[in-house]
């Protein structure tokens, strides 16, 4: 492992300005692109897409083509597991009432995307990449920690979501911990499909989310939901009759489409194409690509989200255990053990879910189901490998051989998955999923925080900085967003009921706020609020006279501002 010397050196060789020194922790120094011998060993950057030369037109569909693919990674977050049990919780529980909370949140994970692109596309670096250049060394070291949890929590999902399809396609004969091992192994194989070219990987990508499409709009055919009552859910911000088990349910989806790992995974992705980040036009109009890309890719994954919320608004929405267990028991399921005799409202998770499409709606049904979650599990532990290589890339820093990164990045996730798979049973998986939920939401501000903050910087973003708008608009959705998780945090806690872990979550809640504190502080000093820095004489460089401007990947030319 090797430290970033010539960052500590950088600000250990520059004088006092204003009586603040550069490297108090309120100083943000203007950064440069990585040079070519700094630039990290990474599989998916081996290879640079060109962009076609197209100067007479103002929008240009084969541009738009070359700059595909990221969004589309991306949006494979907004289609994993977790999201789709999230999704058929919904429809059971509050039927097509909660569709206009989908879509706020998708629309809201598409602004957030959007600075996440555009810090890669203007710095050449990924968010971690930044983060380890600029706060000081412990904080760093712990944002780094919570960042992975977020990962592990993700991988977790995304691994057991593939084993439970693996167990409905087998008809139950490949336990659990299998499916986690043909998994953990199917993915060694399909990450170094990047060799054959970047633009087979991100095709193969596109295949497995044309899956997820076919097999959930088939269940949306099959089921045949009201077109009406859809449109109305979508667009009519209301929820008649709700109560704390639909709005809990609303705040499960927030949590589930917004992820803390994919505003790293996106900013690091942009960077596969050849952008002459030295030329300003050339930036911006990376920015316009990138971003109509993402709307597009998240259109898709949004009419995914709609097909899956749909049909169990439709089919199992007020239904009850007793009502599904004779409907089991007429067609000859062998789950029918699963659904108790009592009029109890159904639970159901991405299990249960396949089994009671396979009771109403015939075998076909159920593994087809089975099929479009093994496309969702599988394509999001690939990106979510990519999301753990990026982060411990930039914030430690590894000049590691390909092999031992996503050897590294699989197994730090591997080992709680298999004991989770090995004690725990297929058919009551739902806790351990709340669990993952809730500690996902919590690492929510340590990828939020970060990216507002640095896309706010002159002396970082330059030209390409937000603006007045964007500054409080984006401070205002990130503290409703924190906060929207931090309910669905407290909710969980309170159910627990033992005093011993009450207290535990109360001390652990005073580290926490502590850091977030810390982060939102240096937040408001990047925002221009200068009077929270020490002793109010902070300067935050806005046209740094010694500024590293938009420089290539390879350029290493100071540029006089």
């Amino acid at each position: 492992m090797k430290t970033n010397q010539d960052s500590d050196l950088l600000e250990e060789n520059q004088p006092q300005q204003n009586g603040v020194s550069p490297s108090s922790p309120t100083h943000y120094n203007a950064i440069s692109s990585p040079t070519a011998d700094e630039e990290p060993i990474s599989t998916y950057f081996e290879e640079k897409i060109p962009i076609p030369e197209d100067a007479t037109q103002i929008f240009s569909f084969r541009k738009l083509w070359a700059f595909t693919g990221p969004g589309f990674l991306m949006s494979i977050a907004y289609l994993d597991p977790g999201n789709i049990e999230s999704d058929l919780q919904s429809g059971a529980k509050a039927g097509f009432k909660l569709l206009w909370v989908l879509l706020g949140a998708t629309v809201i994970g598409l602004l957030l995307q959007r600075l996440a692109a555009r810090l890669g596309v203007v710095t050449g670096m990924h968010l971690a990449e930044v983060c380890n250049r600029q706060y000081p060394t412990v904080p760093r070291i712990i944002l780094w920690l919570m960042v992975e949890l977020a990962i592990i929590g993700s991988d977790m999902q995304e691994v057991i979501g593939c084993a439970i399809a693996f167990n409905l396609l087998s008809f139950g004969r490949i336990p659990l911990w299998v499916g986690v091992l043909i998994t953990i192994i199917d993915t060694f194989v399909f990450l170094f499909l990047d060799k054959y070219g970047l633009r087979k990987l991100e095709a193969f990508f596109g295949f497995l989310i044309t899956i997820m499409a076919v097999s959930f709009g088939y269940e949306y055919v099959r089921v045949a939901p009201d077109q009406g009552q859809v449109l109305k859910g979508m667009f009519v911000p209301y929820c008649e009759g709700c109560g704390p088990v639909q709005l809990e349910q609303a705040v499960g989806i927030v949590g589930a489409v917004i992820m803390p790992h994919n505003i790293y995974l996106h900013s690091a992705l942009v960077k596969s194409r050849e952008v002459d980040r030295g030329n300003k036009k050339e930036v911006k109009e990376a920015n316009k690509y990138f971003f109509i890309e993402s709307c597009i890719a998240l259109f898709v994954s949004f009419l995914i989200n709609v097909f899956v919320v749909a049909v169990f608004a439709e089919a199992f929405y007020d239904k009850t255990n007793i009502e599904v267990n004779q409907q089991c028991n007429e067609t000859g399921s062998p789950h029918t053990d699963l659904f108790p005799l009592d009029n109890k409202t159904l639970q159901v998770d991405i299990y249960k879910g396949g089994v009671v499409l396979g009771c109403f709606f015939g075998p076909a049904a159920l593994y087809i189901w089975a099929v479009g979650i093994l496309a969702a599990g599988q394509s999001s532990t690939m990106t979510g490998t990519y999301s753990g290589q990026f982060v411990m890339e930039g914030f430690l820093n590894l000049r590691w051989s390909r092999f031992a990164r996503v050897l590294l990045t699989r197994s730090i996730a591997i080992f709680p998955t298999l004991l989770v798979a090995i004690f725990q049973n297929v058919e009551h998986l739902t806790g351990m999923n709340d669990f993952l939920n809730v500690l996902q939401s919590m690492q929510l501000p340590f990828a939020l925080i970060p990216i507002l903050t640095f896309t706010s910087l002159q002396s970082i973003m330059n030209d390409f900085a937000n603006g007045l708008v964007w500054k409080i608009g984006g401070g205002v959705t990130i503290l409703m967003v924190c906060a929207i998780n931090m309910y669905f945090v407290v909710v969980y806690v309170t159910a627990l009921n033992s005093v011993v872990l009450y207290v535990f979550s109360a001390l652990l809640s005073i580290a926490y706020l502590c850091f977030v504190g810390y982060l939102v502080w240096q937040c408001l000093i990047a925002l221009g609020v200068s009077c929270l820095s020490c002793g109010g004489r902070i300067q935050v460089p806005s046209r740094h006279i010694d500024i590293y401007l938009l420089s290539n990947m390879d350029s290493d030319a100071l540029v006089e501002s």
